[in-house]
Order: structure tokens, then C-alpha cells, then sequence
């Protein structure tokens, strides 16, 4: 724990404390104004709060500490929100046990990640074939009794043979990740943790054992927290070694020869049955990077021979390895992407194979290899089907799914299997695992069939928005049946639009408390998403990003247009890289909006890079040191244009303290800037967790408490329920 870490948890702690404490609403506290004035490549550039970056201060922290207790008991005072977190809760224990993240691997071997209906935390299970016992390898819930503070497992990656798993685990939502090897048969830990493994790029050699992983560095006393994700290397780890034994085989300081650039995140990775080992780099935002092959006898080298076999320039961003074949999807001369072999003992992109493409009206979103076919997830809309690729046939066959929704294809990273394992899950549908034997889907029985309460009929339409430039933006309509549109109906619009993720369909208990409340959601796949493959991705990043939050306002006017709802009645909410899709909607458009969500939203790109992970998303929004990139970085950064005596929606800012993505400085400053700026009279809380960071991690409980403030608040601000005084 770094000594900012330790800091920020007595604060956490003093946090909590007093919100249990302290139940008058008191005004929450004005920040003092220290403004400071740069000029950036010709621009005068203002930061009222910068002095907030300084987590540390004692006058930042009263801030927060008073800012995160007015938003508590206002948000308790909303009449129903109890109510409303208990049936959040109700549906979400009823609709079963959630799994996530399965892997088969040889001897019918099957780890996945499990919370129950009536559980807090995911554990790590593991059974031996479908029907086989199941049983418990890692318990955080065992830490967060021993320390208080909620563990959560960030990845894990079984050896090939079984005799151990390798997991990562972090506490408080921080992502601070310890790596730990597990004895599967003693259920006893295998030498020490291995601090700052963050990524789960850990992989097991062909003999099982020892494994390569990824650690970023210690920093040094008074060394910037933009150091964080530069240099890290990886190490080669024999079973029973401790840190200090384990050798550096990849990085920038490690393999200099190679070119590297000090953010080339690297990895190494394996596979039973192949003579060669591929180090991988990414900058842990976009996967594309360098990837170089090597004999994995290398590895006991003096010096390995690693061979260049492509360069960002080649849009790679998938690998699959078998037998001397690497297997990679790419975008290179395919927008919506394609799978190709090459074959490692002529490591030439040039002499690559075409094995699969994608369909005319879909993106070729990811891949599997099993024993003898490429299984393909290729997303149409927001939703994701199957497609079969066996030799000569680059163009598939679809596979017919149970019912239709986004199928989630699992990993058999040994591709020892004719079958394949996946999930599928649907807007009304709760998500099921099954196993496709041929062309035929059958159900696993890995997750008990549930009977849900009674919930009201769902209708889910797919409309096209015409944005400002006349490009149709796709958008995903949820509501009950027969809702009349009657310019009344409380209408939420989510939407995110970077890194090329795309709204895509799932069961979510807490969106259906508000659609039986009456509610309407509406979820656009506007550019910066990846629904229509890289053009659309590329359509809203770096200087194309106003098109992302233009979409959007455009989404907006087509829900008043179309009498689902008015201003009166309209929210909008964006969550990370969202903080800039509803940051810019109402910076740019104040009056269609009643209320807005900010859930830790990216809210001042300008400073962005300055913060640990701020440096990892350059490649996607660009950088202020660059004059190129400046001018779109200050149009999408939400906090530069908030103007002063502008009406402005409620807010509702949440953010955890420990978040490891985007610093909580980031609501902090926009907390602060519309509650000095706006004109309407609204609230602007910021809403902060102590134990939480960027939301992974977070508890059951924790999750069904956000959004009961989310929805809440919501319905207060549009007037369909009243607050106590």
C-alpha cells in the first residue's frame, strides 16, 4: 500500500464514520476558488479546483468528507429509496446465482467465478466435467471478514495440469492486485504473493511448472503517480521461488533491443503442444501493440531470440496459439474485423491465411478455437451469435441460438474440445450456459433455473436516431408494454461511446425496478462504439469525439420528439469514458435535461494524463502536451464548459475513493464547479463510497445501493416522488 493509499483510507474510514453519525442536513461546503491560469498551446485554459489533484490535503479531504455526507442524508431523505434498494435486492437474489468468466481446460476441468443469489462476493469454483461436484478454491469473503474491507478476485488462470490456479485479488475496490498461487488439492497458498500484478496477464508454461506475469514497478518516494503503468516488465517464476528469484525475461527496461516503449504493457503467452512462446505488448487501453514469437526453450537461455512479428500499424488485437499456428483477429484491411493463420515457422504477416470474415451485416467481435473449427462472436446490433469456421470456409456458418440475445463465448485456452461452452443472455432473459454439441445447444445445468416474481411485460425496440450530420445512430428501447407515450414517462439515457464497446444485451434486476416503476430506458450505440466495427469506433475518438455526445443530444431530441418524454422527465447518465457523453450533453444542451448521473466519469480530459491511468488512455483521447491532440481534448473535457449562471439539471456525482481509473478528483472538481455555477437551483451531490473504486469489485450490496440513489434521485428530480425535508 502506497503511502497515498494509506492516506486515503483513514480518510475513508474517518468518511464513514461520520455519515453513520451525523444525521442533520447540514449545506454541503463551499470550495475555495484558487484558480490557476495556463496557456496551452496558444489558449488560456482556467482550473478553479486544480489544488483538489492533491488528495493528500487535510482541506480536500474535510471537502470530500462534508460533500459525501450532505449527498447521504439528502439521498436518504427521498421518499421510497429504502424501498426501492430492498426490491432492487428482492430481484436480484431471486433472478439466481450469477457466473462469470468460465474456462474449461484438459480433463474436463471447468473454473468460473460465482457469486450466490444471497452472497456479497464472487468466489473461484471449480468442477471436474458439467456434472461434477462443485467446490469452493478461493472465499474473499474470508478476507473481508478478517480485515473489514470487501476482497474481491480480479482474474485467475489454472496451470494446465490442475495442480494449481494462479489469482489476483484486491481490496476496497482499489485494484491494487497481489498475485497468489494456489495448491488445488491442499487448498494452501504456493510461496508469497507477489505484489502490483494488476492485469491478468499471467500464463502458465506448457509444463505447469512455473509461469510469466506482468508486475508494474515500486515507485520510488516522491515519484509521480504518472509512473505508475511505465517499465513494467515480465518475470519468469518457478513453483516455489520467492519475488527476488523470479527472472525478468520482457519489457522496455528488460529487452532494450527491442524497441519498446516505456507504456508496453507485456505479456508472454503459452500453450500445451506448441514449441513457441509469443510476448505480447498493449498499453492496457487498446490491444494493439507488438508481438514477437520465440522457441519457448529460449526461456532458460542466456538470451532469447525474440523475432518481430507485427507492430501496432498491423491492427492485431486478438491471439489464439496452436501447435506452430497463431491464430489473430485483426482490422487490418477489415473493418469489422477478420481471423487469420500464420504459421510461426515463416513468421510473416505477408504469408498469413484468411480463415474467417465477417458477414456483411456483422462484426466479427471475438474468437475460440476448439479442437477443429474457429467459433466466432459476431455481433449484430446489441446482439451476438455464433458462427463456425472449419477449414476452407472463411465465411461460416451461423449456429441457431436457444433464443436471441449476446452469446458469450468461453475459453478453452488448451483447444482440447469439439464442443464449446457459452452464455447467453437476453434484455428479459436471465443468462443461461450452454454447451453446443454440433449445431445443437444444450443446457449446462452449471446455473440452477430460477422462477422470478412477477414482473411486468418488457418491450424491447431497436429505432435509428438521425444524429446532426445525418449518420442513423442505433439506439436500444426498454419499457412496459403499452406504455403510452404521453410526454410523462421517466426516460433515462445511458449511453458510453469510446474504446469501441458497444451496448449489447443483458439481464439486469435493477433496470427492471425502473422500467415496472414506469420507466423508460434508452441505450444508444453512439461513435466511439464498436456496433458497426472500427469506422464507428474511430468516428468518436480524439477530434471526431464531439460526435459521440452530438449522438447523443440527438438520441435525446428524438425521446421528446417522439412524446416518450420531455425535459421535464429526461435524464442522462454516462459511466467512466461516459463522464464525457453526459458531461457534453448538458454543457451543450442544459434545457433538455432534468437530471444527469455522472458515475465515475472522465470530467476533465485536460488534466486526465496527469493521474496514473490517465497516460494508458492517450491513444484514445490524445494528449495536452500535443498540439494536435490539445484542441479536442479541451472540447470534450466536460469540467472546461461549465458556464457560469447556467441553469443546469440535478446532478448526482458517484464516485469511490479508491478507484485506480479515474481519480475521484475528477467528480470532485465538477462537483464543485456546478455547484458555484448553476443558476437552476437544482442539487449537485457527489456521492462517494468509501470501499469502492472504479466499480469493479464492488459488493452485491453495494451495487444495489448505488443504484436505488441512482433511480431514486431520478425520480425525485423529474417529480414523481418527493423528498422529506
Amino acid at each position: 500500500m502506497t503511502p497515498l493509499h494509506s492516506t486515503l483510507c483513514r480518510f475513508a474510514l474517518a468518511l464513514l464514520a461520520c455519515t453513520a453519525a451525523c444525521p442533520a442536513l447540514a449545506a454541503p461546503p463551499v470550495a475555495a476558488v484558487r484558480d490557476v491560469v495556463q496557456t496551452l498551446h496558444g489558449v488560456t485554459v482556467h482550473d478553479p479546483y486544480r489544488y483538489f489533484e492533491n488528495l493528500k490535503d487535510p482541506e480536500v479531504q474535510a471537502w470530500l468528507k462534508g460533500q459525501g455526507e450532505h449527498a447521504r442524508q439528502t439521498l436518504d431523505r427521498i421518499d421510497g429509496r429504502d424501498q426501492m434498494e430492498q426490491r432492487i435486492a428482492e430481484l436480484s437474489a431471486a433472478s439466481g446465482d450469477k457466473l462469470s468468466d468460465l474456462v474449461r481446460m484438459p480433463g474436463e476441468r471447468i473454473y468460473y467465478l460465482k457469486r450466490g443469489s444471497q452472497q456479497k462476493q464472487y468466489k473461484l469454483m471449480l468442477r471436474v466435467g458439467l456434472h461434477g461436484a462443485e467446490k469452493v478454491l478461493v472465499d474473499p469473503e474470508l478476507e473481508a471478514a478478517r480485515t473489514g474491507v470487501p476482497h474481491a478476485i480480479n482474474y485467475f488462470v489454472p496451470s494446465w495440469d490442475g495442480r494449481h490456479v494462479a489469482y489476483g485479488m484486491s481490496a476496497g475496490g482499489s485494484e491494487d492486485t497481489s498475485l497468489y498461487i494456489l495448491n488445488v488439492a491442499s487448498g494452501k497458498r504456493v510461496g508469497q504473493p507477489m505484489a502490483r500484478v494488476h492485469d491478468s496477464l499471467v500464463n502458465w508454461l506448457p509444463d505447469s511448472r512455473s509461469l510469466t506475469f506482468n508486475q508494474l514497478k515500486a515507485l520510488k518516494e516522491g515519484e509521480s503517480d504518472t509512473e505508475t503503468y511505465l517499465d513494467s516488465r515480465v518475470l519468469w517464476l518457478k513453483l516455489g521461488q520467492g519475488e527476488a528469484q523470479a527472472k525478468p525475461v520482457f519489457g522496455p527496461q528488460v529487452t532494450r533491443d527491442l524497441g519498446l516503449a516505456r507504456l508496453d504493457v507485456g505479456s508472454i503467452r503459452f500453450t500445451p503442444g506448441s514449441p513457441w512462446m509469443l510476448a505480447r505488448t498493449t498499453d492496457t487501453t487498446v490491444p494493439e501493440g507488438f508481438l514477437f514469437v520465440a522457441p519457448v526453450s529460449d526461456l532458460s537461455q542466456p538470451r532469447i531470440h525474440w523475432k518481430k512479428i507485427s507492430t501496432l500499424a498491423d491492427k492485431i488485437v486478438d491471439i489464439e496459439l496452436r501447435g506452430n499456428a497463431l491464430y489473430y483477429r485483426t482490422h487490418q484491411n477489415a473493418p469489422r474485423y477478420k481471423v487469420m493463420k500464420l504459421d510461426l515457422r515463416h513468421p510473416d504477416l505477408a504469408r498469413a491465411q484468411e480463415v474467417a470474415i465477417a458477414p456483411a451485416d456483422g462484426v466479427l467481435e471475438g474468437f475460440v478455437l476448439t479442437r477443429n473449427a474457429v467459433m466466432a462472436a459476431v455481433r449484430e446490433g446489441t446482439s451476438i451469435g455464433i458462427r463456425r469456421y472449419t477449414d476452407g470456409d472463411t465465411t461460416g456458418q451461423a449456429i441457431a441460438l436457444p433464443y436471441a440475445g449476446a452469446a458469450e463465448l468461453h475459453e478453452d485456452p488448451a483447444h482440447g474440445y469439439d464442443d464449446m461452452l457459452y452464455t447467453l443472455a437476453g434484455w428479459t432473459r436471465l443468462p443461461l450456459e450452454f454447451q453446443l454439441r454440433g449445431n445443437v445447444s444444450v443446457d449446462t445445468g452449471l446455473r440452477a433455473k430460477v422462477t422470478m416474481p412477477a414482473l411486468p411485460e418488457i418491450e424491447v425496440e431497436q429505432v435509428n436516431v438521425p444524429s446532426h450530420d445525418g449518420v442513423l445512430v442505433p439506439m436500444t428501447l426498454l419499457h412496459r408494454k403499452g406504455l403510452q407515450r404521453n410526454g410523462a414517462n421517466p426516460t433515462l439515457l445511458d449511453g458510453y461511446g469510446a474504446y469501441g464497446y458497444s451496448e449489447t444485451a443483458h439481464f439486469s434486476a435493477a433496470q427492471m425496478v425502473w422500467l415496472e416503476r414506469g420507466g423508460v430506458l434508452a441505450l444508444p450505440n453512439i461513435r466511439g462504439s464498436g456496433v458497426y466495427g472500427e469506422p464507428w469506433h474511430l468516428a468518436g475518438v480524439k477530434a471526431s469525439k464531439p460526435n459521440t455526445w452530438k449522438d447523443g443530444i440527438a438520441c435525446a431530441q428524438y425521446l421528446i420528439a417522439q412524446g416518450w418524454t420531455t425535459p421535464r422527465t429526461l435524464a442522462v447518465m454516462g459511466t467512466s469514458a461516459g463522464g464525457t457523453f453526459v458531461g457534453r450533453s448538458i454543457t451543450s444542451a442544459p434545457q433538455l435535461f432534468a437530471a444527469a448521473i455522472f458515475n465515475v466519469g472522465d470530467m476533465d480530459m485536460v488534466r486526465s494524463e496527469e493521474s496514473a491511468n490517465g497516460i494508458t488512455n492517450i491513444s484514445e483521447f490524445g494528449s495536452s502536451r500535443n498540439a494536435d491532440d490539445f484542441p479536442a481534448l479541451l472540447e470534450m473535457s466536460s469540467y472546461h464548459h461549465i458556464v457560469d449562471g447556467t441553469a443546469y439539471p440535478a446532478v448526482l456525482l458517484i464516485h469511490g475513493l479508491n478507484d485506480p481509473r479515474v481519480d475521484v478528483w475528477h467528480s470532485a472538481k465538477a462537483a464543485a464547479r456546478l455547484q458555484a455555477a448553476s443558476s437552476s437551483g437544482k442539487p449537485v451531490l457527489l456521492r462517494l463510497d468509501a470501499q469502492a473504486g472504479h466499480g469493479m469489485g464492488s459488493t452485491a450490496t453495494q451495487r444495489d445501493a448505488m443504484y436505488a440513489d441512482i433511480y431514486s434521485f431520478l425520480l425525485w428530480q423529474m417529480g414523481k416522488i418527493q423528498a422529506s425535508n
